[in-house]
């Protein structure tokens, strides 16, 4: 696997490293990446845009903001997460997708959490970027289903937003690029092992529910649904091609 990597404005002895796997989010990508550059911690922080080479203008929208860009011909968003690992020079990754917007204060809420030594892992609520109260209702349920699984000792966190220690990531050897789809579910169950999963409730962030609006709201839940069952009964990625991945 040949990457090749892009320095745009390298940022000196970071503490924090955001990496955003894409793949032709040339419609998101710029949001998200001002959301990262508008936070309020003040420690400094990198931004990692791993793109599975783009045919649009994601690349040349990361330029203007990202500090670093991983360009790799191998796609898949466990690949993605794991080459910005690779090149993060943070003591703490935070991973989100290209989609999501965080608010000021994420990063800093998220970091008050997943610094102290017995946290493995933090996430916090997810809500949509736009609005009905069934895709509302969707997003809620997400988030009690995965305090809910913290809880009875399975944690299931998607990685739309997570953020956990570099040592802990390498420990566990990254995100299993095997599975095609649930690697970030694999993943928070691979980490608890570590230490405790937090779910921060002083921030949320904001991600797109395009598949949902794709499918309809009945269909996407049904699906989603679906793929996790299949996960759950078989440990496999088996709904891959229901849920077709997009990086």
């Amino acid at each position: 696997m040949v990457e090749k990597v892009i320095l745009v404005n390298p940022i000196k002895n970071p503490k924090i490293s955001v990496i955003i796997p894409t793949l032709n989010e040339e419609k998101y990508i710029e949001k998200t990446l001002l959301s990262i550059k508008a936070q309020t911690i003040q420690l400094p922080y990198e931004i990692i845009v791993s793109d599975g080479k783009s045919k649009d203008n994601t690349v040349k929208i990361a330029k203007k903001y990202a500090n670093k860009i991983v360009i790799c011909n191998k796609k898949g968003i466990a690949v993605g997460r794991n080459l910005g690992a690779k090149y993060a020079e943070g003591e703490i990754l935070v991973f989100l997708d290209a989609d999501t917007l965080l608010l000021p204060n994420t990063l800093e809420e998220v970091y008050k959490e997943i610094k102290k030594k017995n946290v493995a892992l933090v996430s916090c609520p997810v809500a949509p970027s736009s609005y009905s109260p069934s895709i509302y209702f969707l997003y809620w349920f997400y988030n009690q289903f995965s305090k809910n699984s913290i809880k009875v000792g399975k944690p299931q966190v998607a990685g739309m937003f997570m953020a956990t220690k570099k040592s802990i990531f390498n420990a566990v050897n990254g995100f299993n690029e095997k599975l095609r789809i649930i690697e970030d579910y694999d993943f928070s169950e691979r980490v608890a092992k570590f230490g405790e999963i937090k779910i921060v409730e002083s921030t949320f962030v904001l991600t797109s529910p395009r598949r949902i609006e794709k499918w309809g709201k009945a269909k996407g839940a049904a699906k989603y649904l679906g793929i996790y069952l299949a996960y759950l009964l078989t440990g496999k990625d088996i709904g891959w091609k229901i849920y077709k991945p997009i990086r």
